[in-house]
C-alpha cells in the first residue's frame, strides 16, 4: 500500500472505504452494454426474440469477456424513430452504457445512427435494423452493422420468382418506411431486369389493422403477390386475405414468413407452404454451426420459437461481434474506444451462417439464403434452403455504376409497371 493510499484509508473509514473499493472494482471489472429492441408495437414478438439472441451470445461466454463482467442494460422501443432515439439517449446519457446494441426496425436504425454522431465516446452496433440508408447514406464513424441489410436479404429472390416459380407479373403490398423500400429494391432490381412486371403497389402504414380496402384493390390478373410485411402486420394481412377469399400465391419479404409469423394460427398458414422468401438465415441450414446455435437457443429459452427467428439471429450476430472485439482488445475501451473500433473493423465474424466481414462503411457482407416454406413431420412450419448466395454486398452485387444509376430504394425505385 502506498503512503498516499494509506493516508486515504486513514481519512475514510467503514462504509465509506467499502464504497470506494466497490466503485473502483466495478469501474475496472464491469462493462455495460445497452440493448434496445421493440418490446412494444407491431414487432414486439420480434423484439423479444432479438433480446433472446443478444442474451444467448453473452450466455455462451458465461457472462464474461477478458475477465470482465458484462452487464446488459435493456430498453424498449415500438418501431418509432423518436422513441428509439429517446430510449438510446437514456441508455447512453443516464445509464452510462459504453457500448450500444440496437435498434430493431429500419427507420429506427437511421435515427440512432444519426444520434451516434453526437456521442463519439460510445460505440454503436446495430441490432436488427435493415434499412440500406443506415450505413450507405452519411455513415457514422462509430456505428457498425454486422447484419446484412434488407436489400441484401432479397438478392437472388427476384431471379428465383421469375425463372423458377414462373411469376412474370406481380402486385406488391409493403409497409411504407425505409426497411421495406430496401427489401423491395433487393427483389425488384433483378426481377425487373429479367422482364418481370410489378403492376400494382400498395404502401401501407406500419401497425395497420384493417387491410380490407387494400385487398379489394388487388388486381386479379397477376401471377403472385409480393408481400413485404412483418410481425402483427403480416398476421393481420394474411388472416384478412384468407377471409376475403384471396388465393394468389405469395413471395415473402424476409420477415413475412419468419418464425414470428409462421406460428400464427389460421387456415391461411397452410397455404403458405411453398412460399419463396429470402434472408440472412434459414431454419433448415444443414451445418454443425447452425445446429449448435438452434440447440443452444432451445436449451436456454423454453418460451422461444421452434427455431430462432431472424431477429434472434441478427441480434446474436451483432452482440457476438461486440463481445468478440472486446476479447480481441482484452476489454480495453480506453482512448475513446479507438482500439476497440479498429478490432471491430478488422473482425472476421464467425457466425452460425458463415463468415461475415465489414465493408468501408462498417456494413456487413455475408450470405443470403433463398428459401421456401415447408411443414415438418411434427406440424411446425419452417423455411428450407433452396439456394445460397455467398458474400452479398450492399450494392446488391451490382457494379457501383449500375447501382448508383438505379439509386436508393424508395416507393418508386425501382419501377417496372
Amino acid at each position: 500500500m502506498t503512503k498516499r493510499t494509506a493516508k486515504l484509508f486513514g481519512v475514510l473509514t467503514g462504509a465509506a472505504v467499502a464504497t470506494v473499493l466497490t466503485a473502483g472494482a466495478q469501474a475496472q471489472e464491469t462493462i455495460k452494454i445497452g440493448v434496445l429492441a421493440t418490446l412494444e408495437g407491431p414487432f414486439a414478438a420480434g423484439g423479444q426474440d432479438g433480446m433472446r439472441g443478444a442474451e444467448l451470445a453473452l450466455k455462451q461466454r458465461g457472462g464474461m469477456v477478458a475477465g470482465k463482467k458484462i452487464e446488459l442494460v435493456k430498453a424498449s422501443s415500438d418501431a418509432k424513430p423518436d422513441v428509439a432515439v429517446n430510449s438510446t439517449r437514456k441508455l447512453v446519457e443516464q445509464d452510462k452504457v459504453q457500448i450500444m446494441v440496437g435498434p430493431l426496425s429500419g427507420s429506427e436504425g437511421i435515427a440512432v445512427k444519426d444520434y451516434s454522431k453526437s456521442q463519439p465516446g460510445v460505440t454503436f452496433i446495430n441490432g436488427g435494423s435493415g434499412a440500406q440508408a443506415t450505413t450507405l447514406v452519411n455513415p457514422s464513424p462509430n456505428f457498425f452493422r454486422f447484419n446484412t441489410d434488407g436489400g441484401q436479404w432479397m438478392v437472388g429472390l427476384g431471379d428465383y420468382a421469375y425463372n423458377t416459380k414462373n411469376y412474370k407479373k406481380m402486385a406488391l403490398i409493403a409497409e411504407d418506411y425505409a426497411f421495406p423500400y430496401s427489401q423491395v429494391q433487393g427483389f425488384m432490381a433483378a426481377y425487373c431486369k429479367l422482364g418481370g412486371k410489378i403492376t400494382h403497389k400498395a404502401w401501407v402504414p406500419l401497425g395497420g389493422k384493417d387491410y380490407s380496402s387494400v385487398i379489394a384493390k388487388m388486381p386479379q390478373d397477376v401471377d403472385a403477390l409480393l408481400v413485404v410485411l412483418g410481425g402483427a402486420d403480416a398476421v393481420n394481412f394474411l388472416s384478412q386475405y384468407e377471409q376475403a377469399g384471396g388465393d394468389k400465391p405469395m413471395v415473402g419479404g424476409s420477415i413475412t414468413v419468419d418464425q414470428t409469423v409462421l406460428n400464427f394460427k389460421g387456415k391461411r398458414r397452410d397455404s403458405l407452404v411453398g412460399t419463396p422468401a429470402a434472408g440472412p438465415m434459414a431454419d433448415s441450414i444443414d451445418t454443425p454451426e447452425w445446429k449448435k446455435f438452434v440447440a443452444d437457443y432451445k436449451a436456454n429459452f423454453k418460451d422461444g420459437f421452434p427455431s430462432p427467428s431472424l431477429f434472434a439471429t441478427v441480434y446474436y450476430f451483432n452482440m457476438k461481434a461486440a463481445l468478440d472485439a472486446l476479447e480481441a482488445v482484452k476489454g480495453d475501451l480506453s482512448g475513446n474506444q479507438e482500439k476497440y473500433r479498429e478490432a471491430l473493423k478488422a473482425l472476421k465474424l464467425q457466425t452460425p451462417v458463415g463468415e461475415i466481414t465489414l465493408d468501408e462503411n462498417r456494413q456487413a457482407v455475408g450470405p443470403t439464403f433463398i428459401t421456401e416454406v415447408a411443414k415438418g413431420a411434427d406440424g411446425t412450419f419452417y423455411n428450407k434452403v433452396v439456394k445460397t448466395i455467398p458474400k452479398v454486398d450492399q450494392k446488391l452485387n451490382m457494379s457501383k455504376e449500375e447501382f448508383d444509376k438505379m439509386g436508393l430504394g424508395s416507393r418508386d425505385v425501382p419501377n417496372c409497371p
